[in-house]
């Protein structure tokens, strides 16, 4: 995903990848655990990315966006935002130093955060024109071996590119950018409509929301994970910081409260999901 925040992209580069990283050493979070837990709240205080659509932006179109005002509601809290662009230096420029409370669509257990509980899963995936009939979905496949590739640089598909010697078929695209001035996953997307390239290696989320909401002729399947190969697939949680359990009791109760409600949320965005076996969640008929 091709975002930086504790999130496939960043962290779903070392990712990882969703995201946002900020390289934190293990003094400041040790530091960070030992502040005492604020008790009072007057408003659900989140740090965003004001043009990272389809996740979030400054008109709150974004379905982090949605979600967070699910939360907001539930706990009885208006919503304000910390804008700030997903590259380095997120966490520590919002949540670290206390401009907000919670960041939306991180890793979970990415170890930078406290985390609530996942609210969704999902991965990885491979795009293509739906006029090439390309049905691969391992990177191992043959069918790639002469493929022009997109790849969003240092995310996790690097490793079977590196396995399946395709790197040389690569065009790489920008990991941590300005998203107020550029978005690599989109300019891939076109590249792939134009037939610059065959193929395009994306975070589910991005990928799902550009075919459905653009209603392109494009499509999508998960990448086949292989043994001893990063992992491909992520459960996306929310950020807190370390030492605030009661903060993170609160957002848990809501986000189960409202688990349904917010799976449909993420179903009309076109986010693809996996279920607790890593197996693709086929979409409902006509969603």
């Amino acid at each position: 995903m091709t975002r930086a925040v504790l999130r496939p992209a960043f962290l779903l580069a070392g990712l990882v990848a969703p995201l946002l990283v900020t390289l934190l050493g293990a003094a400041t979070v040790a530091r960070a655990q030992a502040v005492t837990e604020l008790v009072s709240r007057t408003e659900l205080k989140v740090c965003a990315d004001p043009n990272d659509l389809p996740f979030s932006n400054d008109k709150h179109e974004g379905f982090e966006n949605k979600i967070a005002e699910i939360i907001g509601q539930e706990l009885k809290l208006p919503v304000s935002y910390v804008w700030f662009p997903q590259v380095v230096g997120f966490v520590r420029n919002t949540l670290r130093a206390r401009q907000c409370d919670l960041v939306m669509g991180t890793v979970s257990g990415d170890g930078l955060m406290d985390n609530t509980n996942a609210y969704y899963h999902s991965g990885y995936m491979i795009v293509s024109r739906t006029d090439e009939n390309l049905s691969a979905t391992s990177l191992g496949d043959p069918a790639l071996a002469d493929k022009r590739i997109g790849l969003v640089a240092a995310t996790p598909p690097t490793d079977l590119l590196l396995r399946h010697d395709l790197m040389p078929h690569v065009t790489s695209y920008a990991l941590a950018v300005d998203t107020r001035y550029e978005s690599p996953a989109r300019a891939m997307i076109q590249d792939i409509l134009d037939r610059k390239l065959d193929v395009g290696l994306l975070w589910g989320p991005i990928a799902g929301y550009y075919i459905k909401h653009e209603n392109l002729p494009l499509k999508a399947a998960f990448i086949e994970s292989e043994p001893g190969a990063t992992r491909l697939d992520f459960r996306i949680a929310m950020g807190m910081r370390p030492g605030e359990p009661e903060w993170r009791h609160r957002v848990n109760g809501a986000l189960e409260k409202h688990r349904a409600e917010i799976t449909q949320l993420l179903v009309t965005y076109g986010v693809p999901m996996l279920d607790e076996q890593g197996r693709p969640i086929p979409p409902a008929p006509g969603k």
